[in-house]
């Protein structure tokens, strides 16, 4: 009985020209599934830059929460832009809530104004000064109050005025560090999902290929010899 077995099991052991017929749907499979991940992963990166747009805080919550999730869980392959040039990444690659950050940047200022009004300074409402400049300029270039350009428009002015250490500090420790509205989350080279599974079946396949190819060189060049 042992012995049939081993009789049945090679009888029907695969040829190599055919894993290599198998090997060909199997990469065009395994790159579809690759890009239809990218797909996912798009489109629940761009419900976060939607939910940002819209200035819904928990909506970029859930957004964020949902995109993590699948990105933790699949296998993301993405081609992002550093420093102008183009690298392939695992994951999302680096995004922005551009419009979070603004929108909090903005009630950051609203508070200093309101806290440089109460001081006695040389300089009056230096607040005030600054809008006096950037509002203008905000008009002529159809900024809106929570475009990032007059934000900066309205920082660089105030910082032309002269004010007790204890504003400036005071205005620092208000204003919203960029880094935290920097997301980027990275995914596993491979995963347990229908993806990993026929990237590790394609893997499987090729090393066989590979391990074939080489005992029929090894025994081509022992022919020569003998």
């Amino acid at each position: 009985m042992k012995w049939r077995g081993l009789y049945k099991m090679k009888k029907f052991k695969a040829k190599t020209w055919q894993l290599l017929l198998m090997l060909i749907p199997l990469l065009f499979l395994d790159a579809t599934l690759l890009r239809l991940d990218h797909i996912k992963m798009t489109k629940l990166r761009d419900a976060v830059l939607a939910a940002d747009e819209a200035g819904d805080d928990e909506g970029i919550s859930r957004a964020l929460e949902e995109l993590k999730r699948f990105v933790f869980s699949n296998i993301v392959i993405n081609v992002v832009e550093d420093n102008g040039v183009q690298r392939v990444t695992f994951g999302t690659g680096p995004f922005y809530l551009e419009h979070q950050y603004n929108r909090h940047a903005n009630a950051a200022l609203a508070k200093a104004e309101a806290e440089l009004s109460s001081y006695s300074n040389p300089n009056g409402n230096v607040y005030a000064l600054a809008s006096n400049v950037c509002s203008p300029l905000a008009q002529q270039n159809g900024w809106t109050w929570t475009d990032s350009r007059f934000i900066e428009c309205m920082l660089t002015e105030i910082n032309k005025y002269p004010v007790t250490e204890e504003i400036q500090d005071e205005i620092i420790a208000v204003l919203p560090s960029t880094g935290l509205y920097r997301k980027s989350y990275a995914s596993p080279m491979w995963a347990w999902s229908l993806t990993g599974v026929m990237i590790l079946l394609t893997l499987v396949i090729v090393v066989v290929i590979f391990i074939r190819g080489i005992i029929w060189i090894i025994l081509r060049l022992s022919l020569l010899f003998i």
